[in-house]
Protein backbone atom coordinates (compact mmCIF):
# COMPACT_ATOMS: atom_id res chain seq x y z
CA UNK A 1 0.00 0.00 0.00
CA UNK A 2 2.74 2.31 0.65
CA UNK A 3 4.78 2.16 -2.25
CA UNK A 4 1.47 2.10 -4.33
CA UNK A 5 1.21 5.55 -2.80
CA UNK A 6 5.07 6.58 -3.40
CA UNK A 7 4.27 5.65 -6.95
CA UNK A 8 0.99 7.67 -7.49
CA UNK A 9 2.68 10.55 -5.72
CA UNK A 10 5.98 10.45 -8.36
CA UNK A 11 3.43 9.76 -11.29
CA UNK A 12 1.63 12.84 -10.79
CA UNK A 13 4.50 14.99 -9.87
CA UNK A 14 5.93 13.69 -13.29
CA UNK A 15 2.28 14.89 -15.05
CA UNK A 16 2.62 18.68 -13.64
CA UNK A 17 5.90 18.88 -14.95
CA UNK A 18 5.29 17.86 -18.21
CA UNK A 19 1.85 20.08 -18.48
CA UNK A 20 3.74 22.62 -17.05
CA UNK A 21 7.44 22.62 -19.65
CA UNK A 22 4.59 21.43 -22.46
CA UNK A 23 3.13 24.77 -21.82
CA UNK A 24 5.72 26.87 -21.21
CA UNK A 25 6.85 25.25 -25.01
CA UNK A 26 3.74 26.29 -26.65
CA UNK A 27 3.76 29.79 -25.35
CA UNK A 28 7.20 30.33 -26.07
CA UNK A 29 7.06 28.70 -29.86
CA UNK A 30 4.18 31.87 -30.03
CA UNK A 31 6.70 34.14 -28.67
CA UNK A 32 9.56 33.52 -31.21
CA UNK A 33 7.25 33.35 -33.82
CA UNK A 34 5.87 37.01 -32.83
CA UNK A 35 9.67 37.77 -32.92
CA UNK A 36 10.04 37.99 -28.81
CA UNK A 37 13.48 38.11 -27.21
CA UNK A 38 15.05 34.61 -25.74
CA UNK A 39 14.99 36.19 -22.97
CA UNK A 40 11.23 36.47 -22.93
CA UNK A 41 10.81 32.58 -23.36
CA UNK A 42 13.57 32.33 -20.66
CA UNK A 43 11.22 33.89 -18.03
CA UNK A 44 8.28 31.87 -19.54
CA UNK A 45 10.41 28.44 -18.03
CA UNK A 46 11.19 30.40 -15.04
CA UNK A 47 7.81 30.71 -14.80
CA UNK A 48 6.70 27.33 -15.08
CA UNK A 49 9.16 26.27 -13.10
CA UNK A 50 7.80 28.39 -9.87
CA UNK A 51 4.45 26.89 -10.91
CA UNK A 52 5.33 23.42 -11.05
CA UNK A 53 6.93 24.16 -7.35
CA UNK A 54 3.84 25.65 -5.85
CA UNK A 55 1.42 22.83 -7.50
CA UNK A 56 3.77 19.37 -6.68
CA UNK A 57 5.05 20.01 -3.10
CA UNK A 58 9.10 19.39 -2.63
CA UNK A 59 12.28 20.65 -3.11
CA UNK A 60 13.41 17.48 -5.25
CA UNK A 61 10.86 18.41 -7.81
CA UNK A 62 11.16 21.92 -8.47
CA UNK A 63 15.50 21.38 -8.95
CA UNK A 64 13.81 18.38 -12.07
CA UNK A 65 11.91 20.57 -13.09
CA UNK A 66 14.78 23.13 -13.66
CA UNK A 67 17.10 20.53 -15.21
CA UNK A 68 14.26 19.58 -17.64
CA UNK A 69 13.30 23.23 -18.78
CA UNK A 70 16.74 24.39 -19.47
CA UNK A 71 17.49 21.04 -21.43
CA UNK A 72 13.70 21.75 -23.27
CA UNK A 73 14.96 25.52 -23.97
CA UNK A 74 18.22 24.40 -25.41
CA UNK A 75 16.55 21.66 -27.66
CA UNK A 76 14.22 24.19 -28.88
CA UNK A 77 14.87 27.30 -28.81
CA UNK A 78 18.94 27.82 -29.40
CA UNK A 79 20.85 27.07 -32.59
CA UNK A 80 21.17 24.38 -34.24
CA UNK A 81 17.25 23.81 -33.24
CA UNK A 82 16.05 20.43 -32.06
CA UNK A 83 19.31 19.77 -31.29
CA UNK A 84 21.21 19.83 -27.54
CA UNK A 85 24.49 21.39 -29.20
CA UNK A 86 25.24 24.76 -28.98
CA UNK A 87 26.91 27.15 -31.70
CA UNK A 88 27.30 30.05 -29.82
CA UNK A 89 29.04 29.75 -26.64
CA UNK A 90 27.25 32.26 -25.03
CA UNK A 91 24.64 30.21 -24.69
CA UNK A 92 26.13 28.14 -22.27
CA UNK A 93 26.04 31.27 -19.88
CA UNK A 94 22.17 31.78 -20.83
CA UNK A 95 21.83 28.27 -19.48
CA UNK A 96 24.11 28.37 -16.25
CA UNK A 97 22.10 31.48 -15.11
CA UNK A 98 18.98 30.20 -16.39
CA UNK A 99 19.56 26.80 -14.07
CA UNK A 100 20.77 28.79 -11.03
CA UNK A 101 17.86 31.32 -11.35
CA UNK A 102 15.42 28.20 -11.71
CA UNK A 103 17.40 26.52 -8.75
CA UNK A 104 16.93 29.11 -6.69
CA UNK A 105 13.21 30.23 -7.60
CA UNK A 106 12.41 26.75 -7.04
CA UNK A 107 14.09 26.43 -3.77
CA UNK A 108 12.28 29.47 -2.16
CA UNK A 109 9.13 28.56 -3.68
CA UNK A 110 9.32 25.31 -2.11
CA UNK A 111 10.20 26.94 1.35
CA UNK A 112 7.69 29.64 0.98
CA UNK A 113 5.51 26.57 0.28
CA UNK A 114 6.68 24.89 3.14
CA UNK A 115 6.39 27.78 6.18
CA UNK A 116 2.68 28.59 4.86
CA UNK A 117 1.92 24.74 5.35
CA UNK A 118 3.94 24.61 8.74
CA UNK A 119 1.80 27.86 9.55
CA UNK A 120 -1.43 25.81 8.71
CA UNK A 121 -0.50 22.99 10.67
CA UNK A 122 0.33 25.24 13.70
CA UNK A 123 -2.48 27.33 13.47
CA UNK A 124 -4.85 23.96 13.24
CA UNK A 125 -2.85 22.94 16.52
CA UNK A 126 -3.59 26.29 18.01
CA UNK A 127 -7.34 26.11 17.59
CA UNK A 128 -7.64 22.31 18.47
CA UNK A 129 -6.21 23.45 21.59
CA UNK A 130 -7.98 26.24 22.27
CA UNK A 131 -11.18 24.48 21.48
CA UNK A 132 -9.88 21.31 23.72
CA UNK A 133 -9.81 23.78 26.60
CA UNK A 134 -12.51 25.95 26.47
CA UNK A 135 -14.98 22.67 26.04
CA UNK A 136 -12.98 20.74 29.05
CA UNK A 137 -13.58 24.12 31.31
CA UNK A 138 -17.59 23.69 30.93
CA UNK A 139 -16.97 20.30 31.36
CA UNK A 140 -19.96 18.61 34.30
CA UNK A 141 -17.79 16.10 35.82
CA UNK A 142 -15.16 13.83 35.04
CA UNK A 143 -17.07 11.70 32.76
CA UNK A 144 -17.75 14.27 29.88
CA UNK A 145 -14.04 15.94 30.36
CA UNK A 146 -13.10 12.12 29.18
CA UNK A 147 -15.78 11.81 26.22
CA UNK A 148 -14.11 15.43 25.46
CA UNK A 149 -11.01 14.53 25.56
CA UNK A 150 -11.30 11.46 23.52
CA UNK A 151 -13.53 13.45 21.01
CA UNK A 152 -10.34 15.94 20.37
CA UNK A 153 -7.71 13.41 19.89
CA UNK A 154 -9.76 11.25 17.47
CA UNK A 155 -10.28 14.43 15.38
CA UNK A 156 -6.88 15.93 16.20
CA UNK A 157 -4.77 12.69 14.32
CA UNK A 158 -8.35 10.92 12.50
CA UNK A 159 -8.15 7.96 14.73
CA UNK A 160 -10.80 6.37 17.53
CA UNK A 161 -8.76 7.58 20.56
CA UNK A 162 -9.89 6.52 24.26
CA UNK A 163 -9.92 8.57 27.52
CA UNK A 164 -10.22 5.85 29.80
CA UNK A 165 -10.55 7.71 33.05
CA UNK A 166 -9.34 6.41 36.97
CA UNK A 167 -11.45 8.63 39.47
CA UNK A 168 -13.36 6.47 41.86
CA UNK A 169 -13.45 3.62 39.20
CA UNK A 170 -12.05 -0.17 39.64
CA UNK A 171 -12.68 -0.84 35.71
CA UNK A 172 -9.39 -0.08 34.60
CA UNK A 173 -7.32 -1.50 37.61
CA UNK A 174 -4.77 -3.47 35.77
CA UNK A 175 -4.54 -0.28 33.26
CA UNK A 176 -3.48 1.57 36.60
CA UNK A 177 -1.16 -0.78 37.99
CA UNK A 178 0.67 -1.00 34.71
CA UNK A 179 0.98 3.15 34.35
CA UNK A 180 2.03 3.25 37.37
CA UNK A 181 4.93 0.99 36.97
CA UNK A 182 5.54 2.39 33.53
CA UNK A 183 9.19 3.68 32.87
CA UNK A 184 8.52 4.94 29.18
CA UNK A 185 7.06 7.85 27.80
CA UNK A 186 3.68 5.29 26.93
CA UNK A 187 2.76 2.00 26.79
CA UNK A 188 2.79 -0.48 23.52
CA UNK A 189 0.36 -2.20 23.52
CA UNK A 190 -0.71 -5.08 20.41
CA UNK A 191 -3.73 -3.18 19.46
CA UNK A 192 -3.48 -0.24 21.40
CA UNK A 193 -1.07 2.75 23.11
CA UNK A 194 -1.51 4.44 25.84
CA UNK A 195 -0.35 7.38 27.38
CA UNK A 196 -0.64 8.53 30.74
CA UNK A 197 -2.67 11.15 32.04
CA UNK A 198 -0.47 11.98 34.95
CA UNK A 199 -1.73 14.84 38.06
CA UNK A 200 0.16 16.48 40.77
CA UNK A 201 -0.81 13.46 43.03
CA UNK A 202 -1.50 10.40 40.52
CA UNK A 203 -2.41 9.04 37.46
CA UNK A 204 -5.91 10.35 36.65
CA UNK A 205 -6.55 8.09 33.17
CA UNK A 206 -4.64 6.91 29.86
CA UNK A 207 -5.05 8.57 26.34
CA UNK A 208 -5.54 5.27 24.18
CA UNK A 209 -4.97 5.38 20.44
CA UNK A 210 -4.97 2.10 17.92
CA UNK A 211 -1.60 0.71 17.58
CA UNK A 212 -1.68 1.32 13.85
CA UNK A 213 -2.12 4.96 13.71
CA UNK A 214 0.34 5.35 17.24
CA UNK A 215 3.21 4.25 14.71
CA UNK A 216 2.38 6.11 12.26
CA UNK A 217 2.86 9.27 13.87
CA UNK A 218 5.20 11.99 13.56
CA UNK A 219 7.45 13.67 16.38
CA UNK A 220 5.25 16.76 15.96
CA UNK A 221 2.57 15.11 16.35
CA UNK A 222 2.98 12.87 19.55
CA UNK A 223 4.42 16.69 20.71
CA UNK A 224 0.90 17.82 19.87
CA UNK A 225 -0.50 15.11 22.09
CA UNK A 226 1.62 15.54 24.45
CA UNK A 227 0.69 19.26 25.14
CA UNK A 228 -3.51 17.75 24.42
CA UNK A 229 -2.89 14.94 27.54
CA UNK A 230 -1.32 17.96 29.67
CA UNK A 231 -4.24 20.36 29.50
CA UNK A 232 -6.33 17.21 29.92
CA UNK A 233 -4.51 16.45 32.83
CA UNK A 234 -4.71 20.12 34.52
CA UNK A 235 -8.29 20.27 33.95
CA UNK A 236 -9.12 17.01 35.03
CA UNK A 237 -6.81 17.79 38.21
CA UNK A 238 -8.22 20.62 38.55
CA UNK A 239 -11.76 19.16 38.68
CA UNK A 240 -10.58 16.47 41.56
CA UNK A 241 -9.47 19.28 43.73
CA UNK A 242 -12.63 21.22 43.49
CA UNK A 243 -14.21 17.83 44.32
CA UNK A 244 -11.91 16.95 47.21
CA UNK A 245 -12.88 21.12 48.53
CA UNK A 246 -16.74 20.12 48.08
CA UNK A 247 -16.66 17.04 49.56
CA UNK A 248 -14.42 18.74 52.76
CA UNK A 249 -16.80 21.68 52.95
CA UNK A 250 -19.70 19.12 52.75
CA UNK A 251 -18.09 16.94 55.82
CA UNK A 252 -17.26 20.49 57.51
CA UNK A 253 -20.88 21.03 57.29
CA UNK A 254 -21.87 17.76 58.72
CA UNK A 255 -19.76 17.75 61.10
CA UNK A 256 -20.74 21.04 62.59
CA UNK A 257 -24.76 19.27 62.69
CA UNK A 258 -23.23 16.88 64.16
CA UNK A 259 -21.04 18.80 67.36
CA UNK A 260 -23.87 21.32 67.80
CA UNK A 261 -26.29 17.72 68.25
CA UNK A 262 -23.66 16.54 70.77
CA UNK A 263 -23.42 19.39 72.50
CA UNK A 264 -27.25 20.14 72.58
CA UNK A 265 -28.14 16.64 73.91
CA UNK A 266 -25.25 16.68 76.64
CA UNK A 267 -26.60 19.87 78.11
CA UNK A 268 -29.88 18.71 78.24
CA UNK A 269 -28.84 15.69 80.12
CA UNK A 270 -26.49 16.94 82.30
CA UNK A 271 -29.31 17.99 84.45
CA UNK A 272 -31.73 15.46 85.17
CA UNK A 273 -28.44 13.27 84.59
CA UNK A 274 -27.12 15.01 88.30
CA UNK A 275 -30.43 15.15 90.07
CA UNK A 276 -30.71 11.05 89.43
CA UNK A 277 -27.33 10.92 90.70
CA UNK A 278 -27.88 12.76 93.74
CA UNK A 279 -31.18 11.11 94.38
CA UNK A 280 -30.06 7.78 94.09
CA UNK A 281 -26.94 8.44 96.13
CA UNK A 282 -29.14 9.52 98.98
CA UNK A 283 -31.65 6.63 98.30
CA UNK A 284 -27.99 4.33 99.37
CA UNK A 285 -27.43 6.29 102.41
CA UNK A 286 -30.88 5.49 103.75
CA UNK A 287 -31.67 1.94 102.59
CA UNK A 288 -29.67 -0.87 103.71
CA UNK A 289 -27.11 -2.75 101.66
CA UNK A 290 -28.95 -6.51 102.75
CA UNK A 291 -32.19 -5.04 101.41
CA UNK A 292 -33.10 -6.07 97.75
CA UNK A 293 -33.73 -2.28 96.71
CA UNK A 294 -30.41 -1.27 97.32
CA UNK A 295 -29.14 -3.18 94.07
CA UNK A 296 -31.44 -1.87 92.16
CA UNK A 297 -30.96 1.51 93.51
CA UNK A 298 -27.15 1.32 93.12
CA UNK A 299 -27.46 -0.19 89.64
CA UNK A 300 -29.74 3.46 88.83
CA UNK A 301 -26.28 5.06 90.35
CA UNK A 302 -23.94 3.32 88.37
CA UNK A 303 -25.89 3.65 85.31
CA UNK A 304 -26.76 7.67 85.79
CA UNK A 305 -23.36 8.15 86.69
CA UNK A 306 -21.56 6.50 83.45
CA UNK A 307 -24.19 8.63 81.62
CA UNK A 308 -23.03 11.55 83.17
CA UNK A 309 -19.36 10.82 82.46
CA UNK A 310 -20.56 9.92 78.89
CA UNK A 311 -22.09 13.56 78.73
CA UNK A 312 -18.68 14.88 79.72
CA UNK A 313 -16.73 13.25 77.54
CA UNK A 314 -19.19 14.48 74.82
CA UNK A 315 -19.22 17.63 75.39
CA UNK A 316 -15.25 17.89 75.85
CA UNK A 317 -15.40 16.27 72.39
CA UNK A 318 -17.71 18.92 71.11
CA UNK A 319 -14.87 21.54 72.60
CA UNK A 320 -11.97 19.67 70.96
CA UNK A 321 -13.61 19.78 67.61
CA UNK A 322 -14.54 23.43 67.76
CA UNK A 323 -10.56 24.41 69.23
CA UNK A 324 -11.93 25.61 72.21
CA UNK A 325 -10.32 23.50 74.88
CA UNK A 326 -8.72 25.91 77.20
CA UNK A 327 -6.46 24.78 79.59
CA UNK A 328 -6.04 26.38 82.87
CA UNK A 329 -2.75 25.20 84.53
CA UNK A 330 -2.05 25.69 88.12
CA UNK A 331 0.85 24.08 90.34
CA UNK A 332 -2.02 20.69 91.71
CA UNK A 333 -0.59 17.74 93.91
CA UNK A 334 -0.65 14.74 92.22
CA UNK A 335 -1.81 12.56 95.11
CA UNK A 336 -4.86 14.58 95.30
CA UNK A 337 -5.77 14.45 91.76
CA UNK A 338 -5.12 10.71 91.69
CA UNK A 339 -6.82 10.38 94.90
CA UNK A 340 -10.18 12.46 93.45
CA UNK A 341 -10.21 10.19 90.51
CA UNK A 342 -9.49 6.77 92.37
CA UNK A 343 -12.04 7.53 94.82
CA UNK A 344 -14.87 8.40 91.88
CA UNK A 345 -14.10 5.29 90.23
CA UNK A 346 -14.40 2.88 93.30
CA UNK A 347 -17.39 4.45 94.49
CA UNK A 348 -18.38 2.97 91.06
CA UNK A 349 -16.62 -0.14 91.40
CA UNK A 350 -16.31 -1.31 94.42
CA UNK A 351 -15.88 -5.01 93.45
CA UNK A 352 -12.19 -3.65 92.35
CA UNK A 353 -9.34 -3.26 94.23
CA UNK A 354 -6.91 -0.05 92.94
CA UNK A 355 -3.76 0.30 94.13
CA UNK A 356 -2.06 3.83 94.12
CA UNK A 357 1.83 4.64 94.02
CA UNK A 358 2.56 8.07 94.69
CA UNK A 359 6.08 9.91 95.80
CA UNK A 360 5.99 10.38 99.43
CA UNK A 361 6.72 13.67 99.24
CA UNK A 362 4.61 16.22 97.94
CA UNK A 363 5.21 17.02 93.77
CA UNK A 364 3.44 19.77 92.05
CA UNK A 365 2.95 19.16 88.57
CA UNK A 366 1.59 22.51 86.67
CA UNK A 367 -1.91 21.25 84.98
CA UNK A 368 -5.56 21.69 84.46
CA UNK A 369 -6.92 19.45 87.98
CA UNK A 370 -10.28 18.88 86.32
CA UNK A 371 -9.12 17.73 82.96
CA UNK A 372 -5.97 15.89 83.97
CA UNK A 373 -8.74 13.93 86.56
CA UNK A 374 -10.73 13.04 83.53
CA UNK A 375 -7.89 11.77 81.57
CA UNK A 376 -7.25 9.37 84.95
CA UNK A 377 -11.13 8.46 85.40
CA UNK A 378 -11.19 7.47 81.46
CA UNK A 379 -8.19 5.61 82.00
CA UNK A 380 -9.33 3.64 85.26
CA UNK A 381 -12.41 3.10 83.69
CA UNK A 382 -11.37 1.56 80.49
CA UNK A 383 -8.88 -0.49 83.10
CA UNK A 384 -11.92 -1.62 84.86
CA UNK A 385 -13.84 -2.67 81.33
CA UNK A 386 -10.64 -5.37 80.91
CA UNK A 387 -10.05 -6.56 84.11
CA UNK A 388 -11.45 -9.61 85.46
CA UNK A 389 -13.12 -9.26 89.10
CA UNK A 390 -10.36 -9.63 91.42
CA UNK A 391 -7.76 -8.81 90.25
CA UNK A 392 -5.84 -5.33 91.03
CA UNK A 393 -5.59 -2.38 88.93
CA UNK A 394 -2.42 0.08 89.16
CA UNK A 395 -2.19 3.76 89.70
CA UNK A 396 1.65 5.25 89.77
CA UNK A 397 3.11 8.57 89.52
CA UNK A 398 6.93 9.02 89.45
CA UNK A 399 8.69 11.97 88.84
CA UNK A 400 11.70 11.89 86.14
CA UNK A 401 13.85 14.93 87.42
CA UNK A 402 16.23 13.91 84.21
CA UNK A 403 13.71 14.72 82.26
CA UNK A 404 11.93 17.56 84.31
CA UNK A 405 8.34 15.59 83.47
CA UNK A 406 5.46 13.75 85.82
CA UNK A 407 5.00 10.25 84.70
CA UNK A 408 1.60 8.64 85.28
CA UNK A 409 0.71 5.03 84.58
CA UNK A 410 -2.57 2.65 84.80
CA UNK A 411 -2.22 -0.41 83.82
CA UNK A 412 -4.67 -3.31 84.09
CA UNK A 413 -4.97 -7.18 84.40
CA UNK A 414 -6.61 -8.33 81.43
CA UNK A 415 -5.82 -9.76 78.16
CA UNK A 416 -3.61 -7.31 76.65
CA UNK A 417 -3.61 -5.21 73.49
CA UNK A 418 -2.87 -7.30 70.14
CA UNK A 419 -0.15 -5.90 68.05
CA UNK A 420 -2.73 -4.76 64.99
CA UNK A 421 -4.80 -2.59 68.04
CA UNK A 422 -1.87 -0.33 69.12
CA UNK A 423 -2.16 2.21 66.65
CA UNK A 424 -6.09 2.35 67.23
CA UNK A 425 -6.37 2.46 70.56
CA UNK A 426 -6.38 6.24 70.49
CA UNK A 427 -8.46 6.15 67.57
CA UNK A 428 -11.85 8.01 67.92
CA UNK A 429 -15.27 5.88 68.55
CA UNK A 430 -12.75 2.68 68.49
CA UNK A 431 -13.31 -0.36 71.22
CA UNK A 432 -11.48 -3.08 72.00
CA UNK A 433 -12.69 -6.42 70.48
CA UNK A 434 -10.65 -8.18 73.30
CA UNK A 435 -12.84 -6.51 76.32
CA UNK A 436 -13.96 -9.26 78.39
CA UNK A 437 -17.55 -10.22 77.37
CA UNK A 438 -19.18 -9.01 80.66
CA UNK A 439 -17.40 -5.61 80.97
CA UNK A 440 -18.82 -2.12 80.81
CA UNK A 441 -19.87 -0.97 77.35
CA UNK A 442 -18.09 1.81 76.02
CA UNK A 443 -18.44 4.21 73.10
CA UNK A 444 -14.61 5.17 71.60
CA UNK A 445 -14.56 8.27 72.78
CA UNK A 446 -12.06 8.51 76.63
CA UNK A 447 -9.11 7.56 75.10
CA UNK A 448 -8.68 9.86 72.10
CA UNK A 449 -10.23 12.88 74.48
CA UNK A 450 -6.97 11.44 76.96
CA UNK A 451 -4.50 12.10 74.38
CA UNK A 452 -6.02 15.22 73.17
CA UNK A 453 -5.70 16.62 76.93
CA UNK A 454 -2.28 15.23 77.66
CA UNK A 455 -0.89 16.82 74.19
CA UNK A 456 -2.71 19.87 75.20
CA UNK A 457 -0.93 19.90 78.92
CA UNK A 458 2.76 19.91 76.55
CA UNK A 459 2.81 15.75 77.21
CA UNK A 460 2.78 12.64 75.65
CA UNK A 461 0.57 9.76 76.21
CA UNK A 462 0.91 5.62 75.10
CA UNK A 463 -0.24 2.22 75.28
CA UNK A 464 1.73 -1.08 75.68
CA UNK A 465 1.01 -4.21 76.85
CA UNK A 466 2.87 -4.50 80.64
CA UNK A 467 6.48 -5.88 80.50
CA UNK A 468 6.12 -7.88 83.68
CA UNK A 469 2.87 -9.95 84.03
CA UNK A 470 -0.49 -9.91 81.57
CA UNK A 471 -2.37 -6.50 80.77
CA UNK A 472 -2.31 -3.34 79.19
CA UNK A 473 -0.75 -0.15 80.93
CA UNK A 474 -1.23 3.10 79.63
CA UNK A 475 1.31 5.66 80.52
CA UNK A 476 1.06 10.12 79.54
CA UNK A 477 3.92 12.65 80.58
CA UNK A 478 3.51 16.13 82.10
CA UNK A 479 6.28 18.53 81.93
CA UNK A 480 7.54 19.69 85.37
CA UNK A 481 7.95 23.11 84.55
CA UNK A 482 4.80 25.54 83.20
CA UNK A 483 5.37 27.68 79.68
CA UNK A 484 5.37 31.12 79.31
CA UNK A 485 1.55 30.91 78.44
CA UNK A 486 -0.94 30.00 80.58
CA UNK A 487 -3.66 29.11 77.91
CA UNK A 488 -3.31 26.39 75.50
CA UNK A 489 -5.46 25.94 72.59
CA UNK A 490 -5.35 22.45 71.67
CA UNK A 491 -7.32 21.51 67.97
CA UNK A 492 -8.88 17.95 68.07
CA UNK A 493 -8.27 17.50 64.52
CA UNK A 494 -4.62 16.43 65.11
CA UNK A 495 -5.68 13.75 67.10
CA UNK A 496 -8.18 12.28 64.49
CA UNK A 497 -5.90 12.05 61.32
Amino acid sequence: MKNKNIKGIFMYRMLIIFVMILGASTIGALFKYMGFSETNIVLVYLLAIVLITWAATGFITGIIASIIATFTFNYLFTEPNFSFSVNNPSYMITFVIMIITAFITSTLTSKMKNNALEAREKEAEATALYSLNTRLTCASDINDMAQISASAVSLCFDCEAQCLCFYKSNKYEKVREKIENLETLYDQGEKFWDWPIYGNESSLGVIRIPADKAKAMKEDQMSLLKVMIESIALAMDRWQASQKQMEADAEIVQERYRTNLLRSISHDLRTPLSGIIGTSEMLLDMIDQTDDKYEMIKGIYNEADWLHGLMENILSLTKLDDGRLTIEKESEAVEEIVGGAVAHISKRFPEYEIKVKVPEELLLVPMDAKLIEQVLMNLLDNAVKHTPKGKEIGVSVTENKKENKAIFTVRDQGNGISSDEVPLVFKPFYTSRGKLADAHRGTGLGLPICEAIVKAHGGQIEARNCQQGNGAEFIFTLPMEEKKNDEFRYKYSDSRR
